[in-house]
């Protein structure tokens, strides 16, 4: 993997959530991967579960905004990304913030095999 091949794919994954378009998330993904929510979830496997997850979760986000930077490619061929992203709740119109690292593997069609993520969020 390359840090161009790492940026494109995170633009790829973060306007697909943005306008909360759920197949093209999903597509990001090879139909086996793993995704794993955050360091304490069990992690989701396989394109029913990531679609499942990602449809739950940006049905509560409006207002969408994302943004990266990839950080490395580790010797094994994986990125390192930093990223953040604001949100805004239907409901309550609070504004969530997060900021997070993500570590991605990438298939040889361009499609993440696996991805882990760690974050904080604070809400305004």
């Amino acid at each position: 993997m390359t840090f161009d091949e790492l940026d494109r794919w995170l633009d790829t994954y973060g306007r697909a959530w943005e306008r909360k378009d759920v197949d093209g998330f999903v597509a990001c993904f090879a139909e086996d991967a793993v995704y794993a929510w955050g360091p304490w979830d069990e992690p989701l496997s396989g394109h029913g579960e990531i679609r499942a997850r990602t449809e739950q979760a940006v049905a509560t986000q409006m207002n969408i905004r994302f943004g990266h930077e990839p950080l490395a490619i580790t010797r094994d061929g994986r990125g390192l990304a930093r990223w953040w992203v604001s949100t805004k709740d239907p409901v309550t119109h609070a504004i969530e913030d997060d900021e997070g690292i993500f570590l991605v593997t990438l298939g040889a069609d361009g499609r993440c095999t696996e991805f882990r993520e760690w974050w904080n969020s604070r809400t305004r």
